[in-house]
């Protein structure tokens, strides 16, 4: 039974160290494609590297026997996300083609919709896939604000920074922390900030547009956030009466 842990840990373990090489190949490809500079090489590496460190540490962690299918489209995602992080990465040097941009970000953003449904068609939804999924929705919201930021001020910062500042939040104030009910609204505002991150970053529209559609991203990201914090501030205030102990075990002690 030994042998059999040992190597089904090992065969989760390979799948991330795959990931980690595709996503190699990936920029082999955009650095052959656009001629991406350092910051792009080495900002792509990082991100891998870290993806690859994280992921077998909580593999390990969790003691998963497979890594799942569910979980290897959201590893596809992650090196998507590692693609244009590195290309965002080297726009600041040089621009890189909108249409790559584009093109990588929009797969990205629609397999977003595909990694809960396999995982629920499959019968392997875990703790550590969703957070996979979420972790890597999170950093390619910010990566598209830092993108989209470039263009129109720092004030786009916190659309991506917010749930990082959210989390940091939670170490002062552990209430934060308490699990939030099911809202389709909240899953609905997350979807659109992707989408409207990359339609003001495509720059296809006239620049005022680009602001109001960035703008109402902070807005709709602020609404829910903001009505997040005020349930578990209320949630929080809300504290179990005192059970009254009948007096013949007060004497007793």
């Amino acid at each position: 039974m030994a042998l059999n842990n040992s190597y089904d840990a090992r065969l989760v373990q390979q799948e991330t160290a795959v990931g980690a090489g595709v996503q190699v190949l990936l920029l082999v490809l955009l650095g052959t494609a656009i001629g991406m500079g350092p910051a792009g090489w080495l900002t792509g590496l990082a991100f891998a590297i870290a993806t690859w460190a994280v992921l077998s540490r909580a593999l390990h962690r969790s003691r998963l026997r497979s890594f799942g299918p569910a979980n290897r489209v959201t590893l596809g995602r992650a090196i998507l996300v590692g693609g244009v992080t590195a290309l965002v990465a080297d726009s600041f040097q040089d621009s890189p083609p909108v249409s790559l941009f584009v093109g990588l970000t929009a797969v990205a953003l629609i397999l977003d919709g595909v990694d809960g449904k396999v995982a629920r068609r499959t019968g392997t939804s875990t703790p550590l896939g969703a957070r996979f999924d979420m972790e890597v929705d999170a950093f390619l919201i910010l990566v598209l604000s830092v993108y989209v930021s470039m263009a129109m001020g720092p004030w786009v910062l916190l659309i991506g920074g917010m749930r990082y500042v959210f989390v940091a939040a939670a170490w002062v104030w552990p209430w934060l922390n308490a699990a939030l009910p099911p809202s389709t609204a909240r899953k609905t505002v997350a979807a659109l900030q992707g989408v409207l991150l990359l339609v003001a970053g495509a720059n296809l529209l006239p620049h005022l547009v680009n602001v109001g559609v960035a703008a109402l991203a902070l807005g709709l990201l602020v609404w829910s956030f903001g009505r997040d914090v005020l349930w578990l501030w209320r949630t929080s205030r809300v504290r179990p009466a005192p059970v009254e102990r009948p007096m013949r075990e007060l004497v007793a002690q």
